[in-house]
């Protein structure tokens, strides 16, 4: 990706699909070139959490809601130390935010970190181009890059495909960190980062829980070195297929019988180390109003998703795998895809969504309490 900073109001900019259709538009944030999987999602607000989630790295968002940047940023609501995001989409850029914690704008803050975007896209048609001809990779070229446009689609489709892509490493940390249990200390939790969200500790720490944050190259020898009550796997990107370690990890930790959770990646994890399979989905979930039911409890739940593979696992049967029966506890209601998954014989159960909804609903949230209670009764 190469960028400049210089003022973007008039710099014409153009969105390359590697279909060969494209869209033009005006520079936003970063001027320069930049490549990714191109992807929408359906939020109406949360932006900054969106652009921070590293679950995004390597991919190009496009916003479906007309109006962004209208809050502009602040330095409270990041997900993680940068933005994360290939590149972002985006219709009409709100010419001045307006919102009493904002200290920026978003353009200022996308141009800081380098970020290419271009705004006056129709991002009505080229979220239906996507929904039917799926996610795919794209450029966007703005200011210098774009006078030998002969050669943009060339570029595109030389870009790395998101299939088989091994990109957790690239945004874990690096060195373990603990996040201290709010109040008193009730559990220790061992969370493996494949690109976790500030959140979701905070989430747990909120229940009494210190969280000791390992990075996505973790040993089994690291996690029971803190002697855990229950091990957590996060959110991230790239491909489940390419994730060997992460698998032979968990799988570990399930031979152990240590209370697990996992979100999103996690639950993709958790279906491969249990002996699923996964797949890619054709253009993905991305948002923060996705139904989701808890065959559980029946209830259904309105959730924030960020998610381009899924678990491939029977919805109407119980499983036999070799940690005992498994099922599957949560299902979209859009297209049955599979939401969560539960072990029946022993204590750990995963959701493809997430709870700690930064942005998003709040519905899921006992789900951490699910886990806590987990480990309340290994404990007893």
């Amino acid at each position: 990706m190469t960028t400049s900073t210089r003022g973007t109001e008039k710099v014409p900019a153009v969105l390359v699909l590697e279909d060969g259709r494209s869209f033009r538009g005006r520079a936003y944030g970063a001027v320069g070139e930049t490549f990714g999987e191109a992807v929408f999602s359906t939020g109406m607000t949360g932006y900054q959490e969106t652009l921070t989630d590293p679950s995004y790295h390597r991919q190009v968002v496009v916003m479906t809601a007309p109006h962004i940047g209208n809050t502009g940023v602040n330095d409270e609501d990041p997900e993680s130390k940068k933005i994360w995001v290939s590149g972002y989409v985006v219709r009409d850029p709100a010419r001045v935010p307006s919102n009493w914690r904002s200290v920026r704008t978003l353009d200022d803050e996308l141009a800081a970190q380098g970020v290419v975007g271009i705004s006056g896209v129709d991002t009505r048609a080229l979220t239906r181009h996507l929904r039917e001809r799926g996610a795919m990779r794209v450029g966007i070229f703005s200011g210098d890059a774009l006078p030998d446009e002969g050669t943009l689609l060339e570029k595109v489709r030389q870009a790395p495909e998101m299939k088989g892509a091994n990109l957790s490493a690239e945004v874990a940390t690096e060195e373990a960190y603990v996040v201290p249990a709010i109040g008193t200390k009730k559990f220790t939790v061992a969370a493996i980062d494949l690109g976790i969200k500030g959140m979701t500790p905070h989430r747990m720490a909120e229940r009494g829980i210190e969280v000791h944050v390992l990075p996505a190259t973790a040993t089994v020898e690291d996690i029971y070195a803190v002697n855990p009550d229950g091990v957590f796997f996060s959110n991230g990107p790239g491909d489940p297929a390419t994730a060997e370690h992460p698998v032979a990890l968990m799988q570990a930790v399930l031979e152990r019988q240590t209370p697990l959770f996992g979100i999103c990646f996690g639950n993709q994890i958790l279906g491969r180390a249990l002996g699923f399979g996964t797949f890619k989905l054709k253009y993905g979930h991305r948002g923060i109003n996705q139904p989701v039911q808890d065959r559980v409890t029946g209830k259904v739940e309105v959730t924030a998703h960020n998610h381009g593979f899924a678990v491939d696992a029977p919805l109407d049967k119980v499983s036999d795998t070799p940690y005992g029966r498994a099922q599957v506890s949560h299902v979209c209601l859009n297209d049955n895809v599979v939401e969560g998954l539960q072990l029946l014989d022993r204590p750990a159960f995963s959701v493809q969504y997430h709870p700690e909804a930064a942005a998003g609903p709040h519905d899921a949230a006992y789900l951490f309490d699910r886990f806590v209670s987990l480990m309340e009764g290994q404990r007893a």
